[in-house]
């Protein structure tokens, strides 16, 4: 039997200096795995050998052994950094474990410019200086002042402005400075080493003690990152710093969560699993785009503030064992397993760099059983590009199908389509999150759904994936008919008919719902199809001659998989359903009523498959596409709401609900022009508009060809004139804008792809940044 041999590279030369080495070698032979310890001086390349420690009956043997087939990065990068040659060399043939993201700074850096993260990032700030220490203490007041390169909570102060001098504290210390002494320290601090300031922003318990969350997250024996844990860390009373090094407890996240947070500690729990496991994956993907390299583990700490927003406190790539619960040898398993799987899968972790770096579209904008969504909204460009594939098979026995009396054989795939006028991308990003929690599967990424995006799709999958999920757009007739000949489908959703691209079928929705149908008839016939119960239009598809099994979904109509007791929360909905006899509480990290259904169409596939309650529950706590009813905090309590992919009709009513259930101060609604509705244009904007005087919208801005027509009509449903405005130079728009905006105001920002309203949503960040 083949065995895999992992080496552990460190810069220190006994391994009894290194604690974990032992449960590296003790776990690696209970895996049947071959495990030595070296270091860079150790290594022969004439001989492709090295003078190895291995541990033997407890005890640490020098012997000479080949080079292995994966290294274990363990050593500290600065120390090691003086055989970079050697470390180079051996990268040249050798897969490496543990690659570097960066220090402190680099890493806020990274994620500021990728977007997706940067509302969740403490604005922070190098400080070279004591100028610049002093202009940004004056701006925030009370700070965190720390080293780009510090470690387990060692050398941060926090420093604060009184009436006559400073206060400095570090752990449970305080002491009183003049201006003098601050300058004393901080030259003789900066002259060390480099720092970053930061506001200070408290995540305090009932007590008044300060703590914060550790969320470690690593990749394992599949290739795929899992939450290890997530726990709780509390400081000493007096202290600010809840590191556990510093002296800081930590506890079980339940009980805690159920003690400090009654009400919200399901949700809470949720929201950290799918935030860790969603940071991982994002700077997963900015590692492969920018150095061709891939990560496996990350330590992120977090905080909620006093109105529950959720902070960036750190994120570090190389985190310790969490310091409790035995959960030591759990890390040591995970990182064993990953280290087994990139030394046989080289070509597929390859594979999924080139896609990051080359995948993408030639324009830019910012989803696996096959899951085909149709789409029928405005192309969209690409904002992020994911690996494309996970390729790694899971054991988990296939669950059937039940189709009429018979079911999928076990030899098929589900490969599902997804289509309808909105909702298709959502829908994808559900079904794929949750099949992935047992399978690996084959999903589109982010908004590729034309005919030519579906022929590439053809060449990536293979026999890995246990499944497909696929989008199908199209704006005409015969497209998605193009789609199925390419990929067919046997399980397909259809989530809406609605009046995107209208104008493409002389503004009849039946002629929608014609070119929709054509993903019913060019399925399996004997297949699964999913349709929305509390879609009026959806009556229009051609259902009459498919021989397959139909369930529907709702939430108003008495329908196969409904839900109830929809309720908003503030970082998203809950529901309850009934799945199996059984009352199932849900929970999805993205607002508003429309994306239930979403949901919904994820559940009754997944159900289906045979999913269990509990792998649903957890894939619905899934990666949210991109600027889908994005919020943004800003300063003076600005709340952005950023859904700026598509627009129609359906898609507008639907934000200006999300508008209305969240808002606390005054509602204000930037609405852009809507592409081919044809000559349903003026009588779609006359609806919008009444319904935005239903709404009471605070201040009404449309933006784009014939949108006045939209203000005319909310005028007319009791909108004030001076609260309505209207552009068509977006300059014009942001110079009105920047004197207009309050505290306290939410404005949403609802447009498509091609308006470029995104852009507003820039400026207003930019504007009012936090």
């Amino acid at each position: 039997m083949f065995l895999t041999t992992i080496g552990m590279l460190h810069h220190r030369k006994d391994p009894e200096t290194v604690l974990k080495s032992y449960a590296f070698a003790a776990v690696a032979k209970a895996e049947g795995m071959l495990f030595y310890y070296f270091t860079p001086r150790a290594v022969d390349f004439k001989t492709r050998t090295i003078q190895a420690k291995v541990l033997e009956d407890g005890v640490w043997q020098e012997k000479t052994v080949p080079f292995p087939d994966v290294i274990y990065n363990a050593g500290s990068p600065e120390k090691l950094a003086i055989s970079k040659n050697i470390l180079r060399l051996l990268r040249n043939e050798i897969p490496f474990t543990t690659n570097s993201i960066g220090n402190k700074l680099s890493i806020t850096k990274r994620l500021q410019e990728g977007k997706e993260f940067a509302s969740y990032l403490i604005p922070t700030e190098s400080v070279q200086n004591e100028e610049q220490f002093y202009r940004h203490i004056q701006k925030y007041k009370k700070v965190v002042f720390k080293p780009v390169e510090g470690r387990k909570g060692k050398g941060i102060y926090y420093i604060s402005i009184l009436a006559n001098g400073y206060e400095v504290q570090k752990d449970t210390q305080k002491e009183k400075l003049t201006k003098d002494q601050l300058d004393t320290f901080l030259k003789k601090q900066l002259a060390e080493e480099a720092f970053i300031l930061q506001p200070y922003i408290q995540s305090t318990l009932k007590n008044g003690q300060v703590f914060d969350f550790r969320i470690h997250v690593q990749k394992n024996g599949e290739g795929k990152w899992i939450i290890t844990t997530v726990y709780p860390r509390v400081a000493p009373q007096g202290s600010i710093v809840p590191n556990i090094n510093n002296g800081g407890f930590t506890n079980y996240l339940e009980p805690f969560l159920q003690l400090q947070f009654p009400r919200e500690a399901f949700n809470i729990k949720r929201m950290l699993e799918h935030f860790g496991l969603s940071l991982a994956r994002h700077l997963d993907d900015i590692q492969m785009d920018k150095f061709q390299e891939v990560i496996d583990e990350i330590g992120i700490d977090v905080g909620l503030d006093k109105n529950g927003k959720l902070w960036i406190y750190e994120v570090n790539w190389r985190p310790g064992c969490p310091p409790a619960f035995y959960l030591e040898l759990d890390v040591v398993r995970h990182t064993l397993q990953y280290a087994n799987y990139i030394a046989h899968h080289q070509q597929e972790i390859k594979a999924q760099i080139q896609a990051a770096k080359n995948l993408a579209p030639a324009e830019k904008t910012i989803e696996k059983p096959i899951v085909a969504i149709t789409k029928s909204t405005e192309k969209t460009t690409e904002e992020s590009i994911a690996a494309i594939t996970e390729s790694v098979e899971k054991t988990t026995e296939k669950p059937v199908v039940p189709i009429k009396g018979r079911a999928l054989k076990t030899t098929e795939k589900p490969i599902i389509a997804i289509t309808g006028s909105a909702g298709k991308t959502t829908t994808k990003a559900f079904i794929a999150s949750i099949l992935s929690k047992n399978w690996s599967i084959f999903e589109s990424k982010d908004y590729w759904n034309t005919t030519e995006h579906t022929k590439k799709h053809k060449e990536l999958i293979n026999e890995s994936h246990k499944a497909v999920v696929l989008e199908y757009g199209m704006a005409y007739p015969g497209v998605i008919t193009d789609h199925c000949e390419i990929i067919q489908p046997n399980i397909s959703v259809v989530t809406n008919i609605g009046l995107a691209h209208v104008g493409n079928f002389d503004g009849d929705i039946k002629g929608v719902a014609k070119a929709k149908s054509e993903l019913i008839q060019g399925m399996d016939q004997n297949g699964l199809l999913i349709l929305n119960k509390d879609d009026d239009n959806s009556k229009w598809l051609l259902t009459d001659q498919f021989k397959g099994q139909i369930k529907t979904i709702g939430i108003h109509k008495k329908a196969d998989y409904m839900a109830y007791d929809v309720q908003y929360k503030d970082d998203g909905m809950t529901f309850n359903i009934r799945l199996r006899n059984k009352e199932i509480p849900m929970f999805i990290p993205i607002l508003g009523e429309h994306h239930v259904y979403n949901a919904l169409n994820a559940i009754a596939v997944a159900d289906q498959l045979g999913f269990s309650s509990d792998v649903i529950q957890a894939g619905l706590v899934f990666k949210k596409p991109p600027r889908r009813l994005t919020l943004y905090h800003c300063r003076n309590d600005i709340l952005l709401i950023d859904d700026t992919v598509h627009s129609h009709p359906q898609g507008v009513r639907a934000a200006l609900d999300v508008l209305g259930e969240i808002a606390k101060g005054r509602k204000v609604a930037i609405i852009g022009q809507m592409r081919e509705l044809g000559d349903l244009r003026e009588e779609e904007y006359r609806k919008l508009g009444a319904y935005i005087g239903d709404k009471k919208i605070d201040q009404l801005i449309t933006y784009g060809f014939r949108t006045e027509e939209i203000g005319i009509a909310a005028q007319k449903s009791g909108i004030p004139a001076m609260n309505i405005h209207h552009f068509i130079n977006k300059d014009q728009l942001h110079l009105f804008l920047k004197g207009m905006v309050r505290r306290g105001d939410t404005i949403l920002v609802k447009g498509a792809s091609k308006t470029n309203m995104f852009e507003t949503i820039q400026f207003l960040d930019k504007q009012f940044k936090a």
